[in-house]
């Protein structure tokens, strides 16, 4: 078969966060960029809020997209190939405005599904490393975006499992972080991070990790001019994310732009990019990852190279590929390698994980009403918050008149525990503190705890009351009916 000649290549993505476009000269296994542009749009922003692309968010998006087809004109590119992702698949207006691009730039968006942006991604990231005379042999590819991350592992580059998580460095953001974050912040979204990566049930993470995405980008920027890190060096270790973390919770995102040359706009996400990256790392145990400033659009270039218009029906094929061949991997029962969630869909994963959160919450429930150990009501409270957590993470996909009753229920829960369990605590603070003062203070402080005392039973009948009401099978009906049914 006779190789396909270079070409000019104009590839834009759409993203959750940035619009970017790559001018490339390429063919099947080489690559030129001749120029570059991005955009901060923020376009997940608008949807996250209102589940719509707003008016501002489009009229913007279209601006960005007018100066690419210019910079694609300008370069006489050969084809100007546009795909988008995580935002503009869930938007309620996604095909109008989808149709106005069309109209007004004559650039045809392919909006496309997680498992062929994964492809695309690896292509981009693995160009480079593809090169090496000896490449690793297990690899994991880590595209972190606005809304979603895009999860890759490979063995000899060959893709062998892939998935999209909905979670990214903007929708974390929006969701637990204020400018400049403040340590709860902080803490809740650890919390949040360490459930849901938990949850994911990957038994071997590969030992080499390729992160790629804006804000991967940019905390290995800021790392090189905060830190005076090697310009040449494409690699964070988990404590150069503590670094940043640290800096990035002392200074507002319009300090940390200033002195370190960032836009303001990407400053005010990356924290939660450092929060994700550094969480991968913790829940996977691994020391360091390494950037790629190649992503899902050289991915893109390089696939039309390869297969001219056909590319999309190739990455899509190729993303059949992976699924099959994580299937052969159970099969073959290859369990160091293959996590278990390859068998499951997105959605499936999560009713599993919301069942799971469910009923560790539920399991103490006789361990609470027996009152023999005073560290149940808090145990599970924090169940009850490890269950939101989850739910945070899905509720995209959640029908939203159920997602709302039973997210209140499970908060109406954790309210409840708060009650009689920040009672004890007084208590136990108040007594302590008696303890250490005069005969008169002990005597207040015995007071005090008599009178607290009698809220605290207050709380705990009405704490009983609540729990023996529930209807736990209910609950868990409920819960699953949140999400869509699964197809045949």
């Amino acid at each position: 078969m006779q190789e396909r000649t270079a070409t000019i290549c104009a590839a834009i993505d759409i993203g959750s966060n940035t619009l970017r476009v790559v001018i490339a000269r390429c063919s099947p296994s080489e690559f030129q960029i001749l120029d570059a542009d991005e955009a901060l749009v923020r376009i997940g922003e608008s949807v996250n809020a209102t589940g719509a692309i707003s008016t501002e968010k489009q009229e913007h998006a279209l601006s960005v997209l007018k100066n690419f087809q210019s910079l694609a004109e300008k370069h006489s590119a050969d084809a100007v190939l546009a795909i988008a992702t995580e935002a503009i698949r869930k938007a309620t207006n996604r095909d109008a405005f989808l149709q106005t691009i069309k109209e007004q730039t004559g650039i045809d968006v392919h909006c496309i599904g997680g498992d062929v942006e994964a492809t695309l991604t690896f292509y981009g990231a693995t160009y480079e490393i593809s090169k090496q005379a000896e490449p690793p042999e297990r690899i994991a590819v880590m595209d972190m975006g606005g809304g979603s991350t895009e999860l890759v592992f490979a063995q000899n580059l060959d893709i062998s499992w892939h998935t999209s998580l909905p979670i990214g460095s903007g929708w974390l953001h929006d969701r637990y972080l204020s400018d400049p974050p403040s340590e709860a912040d902080a803490m809740t979204a650890r919390a949040f991070l360490r459930t849901y990566l938990g949850g994911l049930n990957i038994k071997s993470f590969p030992p080499f990790l390729l992160a790629t995405g804006g804000s991967a980008n940019s905390l290995l920027l800021l790392s090189q001019r905060a830190f005076r890190l090697d310009p040449q060096r494409a690699t964070l270790t988990y404590d150069d994310l503590l670094r940043c973390q640290g800096l990035l919770w002392a200074l507002s995102a319009e300090e940390i732009a200033e002195r370190y040359q960032l836009d303001v706009k990407r400053a005010r996400i990356i924290s939660a990019g450092a929060l994700i990256l550094s969480a991968v790392l913790e829940t996977f145990k691994l020391k360091e990852l390494q950037i790629s400033t190649l992503g899902i659009r050289e991915g893109l270039a390089l696939a039309y190279a390869r297969n001219g218009d056909q590319w999309l029906q190739r990455a899509e094929q190729q993303a059949r590929q992976g699924s099959q061949s994580s299937q052969q991997l159970i099969k073959d029962s290859v369990a160091d390698f293959a996590p278990t969630l390859k068998q499951e869909t997105f959605g499936e994963a999560g009713r599993r994980m919301f069942r799971e959160r469910a009923e560790i919450m539920i399991s103490w429930h006789e361990e609470v009403l027996r009152h023999e150990d005073i560290e149940a009501v808090h145990k599970m409270r924090v169940a009850s918050r490890r269950l939101r957590a989850v739910m945070d993470a899905y509720q995209a996909i959640c029908d939203p008149k159920r997602f709302k009753a039973v997210y209140r229920q499970v908060k109406n829960t954790a309210d409840m525990l708060g009650l009689a369990r920040d009672t004890d605590v007084m208590i136990e603070n108040i007594r302590r503190q008696g303890a250490k003062g005069s005969s008169a203070e002990q005597a207040g402080c015995n007071w005090l705890i008599e009178q607290l005392d009698s809220y605290r039973q207050q709380h705990q009948r009405q704490l009983e009351k609540y729990l023996q009401n529930l209807d736990y099978e209910a609950f868990l009906q409920e819960l699953d009916a949140c999400l869509p049914a699964e197809e045949a």
